[in-house]
């Protein structure tokens, strides 16, 4: 559809369908990934108790690195599957994944029970909603590109803002557990609590997806049998591209997940006050992408994601020494709200950016692999990384140094999307 040409009541009763459906898959995938990292700390003394405090933490978030090492495999297979079959199918698989993966989290048993057998299952629980996750963000994003009748970059922020309502709830959730439970009623079972919660949210949406009509544009394009072997046969460079330009997104959304970990083991803020920066950033993304989203559909997605990505270099070290060097609950609290308003102006624009890089016969494929390689690199890895650079470098500066090196990755990306891919 033209930008000249009014949407009728059906295309945008089908858009809007499209938008909570989708939202409803990327608020799961994100509450239970937020939820692991809030509460990895508590997770770390539940599984490895034996372990020397920063080493459990590290083979906590390692067991959380590890869900994203398969994330591209899960792309490369449901993102194919999406291809072929259809979005509907596709979107109905990965959130029925995604709800097994996070109910095995909930009631994985400790290591006071089954001893290493504990860590073994939530290993199996990460794996699966890694898998599932590697096909959520391509499908969908496609399902919501193809269904919107105009104003693409908006609709498609809308799965971006969901992840702001994950954000803000399971950063709640960790503010108000740890307020309101013992240390031993937490490590007992409170934890658990927001897994239960998560799931509540996915019968809902495995019944909006089951009556979803299949996209026009899917309907209509002509399948490919092998769509990844096209993809990486004639689309590598668009690939590659996509993949660097995922950087700043995803380490932005990592960033903000490691801060209570940091503020708490380094900083001495106490842990529930921790939880107030993550929230402040929830807000911010829930409400702010949407906007982001409108001006993207006016300037373009690759203009107002590349002054986001300059923006992440500029400040990145400033806004850390800040808070390094005036560690206080609300100087931290600006901070991480700081880096959600960058988030927010880079994230949001994201999908409508990829989704043009992509023709839609391998659009499913396309989004998963280049997300999910982007992700699995550049953002999930993180919090392991950032752990390891804190104990190995003695700096606590060190993340805004990672954070600046993956903006330059990223202005790179850009800049090859908008010179060669001619992506506005």
């Amino acid at each position: 559809m033209s930008a000249g040409e009014r949407a009728t009541a059906h295309q945008v009763a089908m858009a809007r369908k499209a938008v909570i459906s989708s939202s409803i898959g990327a608020a799961l995938e994100w509450f239970d990934i937020i939820v692991y990292a809030t509460f990895a700390t508590t997770i770390a003394k539940v599984f490895y108790p034996e372990s020397d405090p920063t080493f459990a933490l590290i083979l906590t978030f390692a067991t959380f690195a590890i869900s994203y090492v398969i994330r591209p495999l899960g792309g490369m297979v449901l993102g194919s599957y999406a291809d072929r079959k259809g979005r509907k199918k596709a979107l109905t698989l990965t959130l029925g994944l995604m709800m097994l993966g996070t109910l095995i989290m909930a009631v994985a048993p400790p290591y006071a029970s089954v001893g290493v057998a504990g860590a073994l299952i939530i290993l199996l629980s990460r794996l699966i909603q890694g898998f599932s996750a590697g096909g959520e963000f391509g499908t969908a994003t496609a399902f919501l590109i193809e269904t919107a009748p105009n104003k693409k970059a908006y609709y498609s922020s809308w799965q971006v803002a969901s992840q702001g309502a994950s954000m803000m709830l399971a950063s709640g959730f960790g503010y108000f557990l740890t307020t309101g439970l013992s240390p031993e009623a937490l490590e007992s079972w409170g934890w658990r609590v927001p897994f239960f919660v998560g799931l509540l949210i996915g019968p809902v949406g495995l019944y909006i997806r089951a009556r979803l009509e299949e996209t026009e544009e899917f309907t209509a394009a002509e399948k490919e049998k092998f769509p990844l072997g096209t993809l990486f046969k004639l689309h590598y460079g668009r690939l590659l591209a996509g993949v660097a330009v995922i950087g700043v997104a995803t380490i932005s959304v990592y960033l903000i997940l490691f801060m209570p970990t940091f503020a708490v083991n380094n900083l001495g803020i106490p842990g529930d006050a921790a939880f107030l920066g993550g929230i402040a950033a929830g807000v911010i993304t829930l409400f702010g992408v949407p906007f982001v989203g409108h001006l993207a559909d006016r300037v373009g997605p690759a203009r107002v994601m590349t002054c986001a990505a300059f923006a992440a270099f500029v400040l990145a070290y400033p806004l850390f020494k800040l808070m390094t060097s005036t560690p206080t609950v609300w100087v931290m609290v600006v901070v991480i709200a700081l880096l959600g308003v960058i988030m927010s102006f880079y994230f949001g624009p994201l999908p409508a950016l990829l989704s043009g890089l992509f023709p839609a016969s391998i659009r499913g494929s396309g989004l998963s692999v280049a997300y999910n390689v982007g992700v699995t690199l550049l953002g999930g890895i993180a919090p392991l990384v950032l752990t390891w650079l804190l104990k190995a470098t003695g700096s606590l500066d060190a993340p805004s140094i990672y954070y600046m090196a993956i903006a330059v990755i990223s202005l790179v990306g850009l800049f090859f999307v908008r010179k060669r891919y001619a992506q506005r």
